[in-house]
């Protein structure tokens, strides 16, 4: 335990992370098309799709860590992303109405998204540039508008303005929390957040790949 404690921070996030590999794959991070089992897309009725839209970015771990992990990016003026971030995601999610995933791609974009969680983590290592984050969460939104592809105008739209409700309301604390959040923990913590975020995104994303 005492070498553990001396390690370097990101020899520990690895340790950490690796420890929770086993875990992780035992859940698999692409869930249901739905939340609350709503079921196809087709049935949903508006105030489903409503539901839906604030509770899947929320539900599914992999999209909820990459809103999470903004946090401990430490982006500069961080409350200025948040509508950026929305649109881009939106953006994602209407051109997924159009391009329709293939099944066979489908676990390789799950293992995209989940990836993005490593990126983030380079970002807060500042090896990867900031602005990585508005195509990431364009991916995420693609994956997030693939889910209700077919559904009728009223519930579609009902899901994005979910969308917007559920991510919009999760960006604000978590960009209004940044600052205060890389004060309390310091550059060490910083880089060990990092590493553990890198770590679970690159479980998930096998998980992903093999399930």
């Amino acid at each position: 335990m005492n070498a553990l404690t001396k390690a370097s921070p990101m020899l520990r996030a690895g340790v950490i992370s690796i420890a929770g590999l086993l875990t992780l794959s035992l859940f698999n991070p692409v869930h249901a098309h739905h939340p609350f089992g709503m079921g196809d897309s087709t049935d949903l009725s508006a105030l489903q799709g409503l539901l839906s839209g604030i509770g899947h970015p929320l539900l599914g771990p992999d999209h909820l860590l990459f809103l999470l992990a903004i946090a401990f990016i430490g982006l500069q003026r961080p409350r200025a992303w948040v509508i950026p971030l929305l649109a881009a995601g939106l953006g994602g999610s209407v051109v997924s109405q159009f391009i329709p995933l293939p099944d066979a791609v489908a676990p390789w974009a799950e293992a995209l998204v989940s990836l993005s969680l490593v990126v983030e983590g380079l970002m807060a290592l500042t090896v990867a540039s900031a602005s990585w984050l508005l195509p990431l969460v364009a991916l995420h939104g693609f994956l997030l508008g693939s889910t209700i592809v077919g559904a009728e105008p009223t519930p579609l739209a009902t899901y994005f303005l979910g969308l917007l409700i559920g991510q919009g309301a999760l960006l604000l604390v978590v960009t209004s929390w940044s600052q205060s959040l890389l004060e309390r923990i310091g550059a060490q913590g910083q880089r060990l957040g990092a590493g553990i975020w890198m770590g679970i995104g690159m479980a998930f994303a096998w998980v992903a790949l093999i399930d």
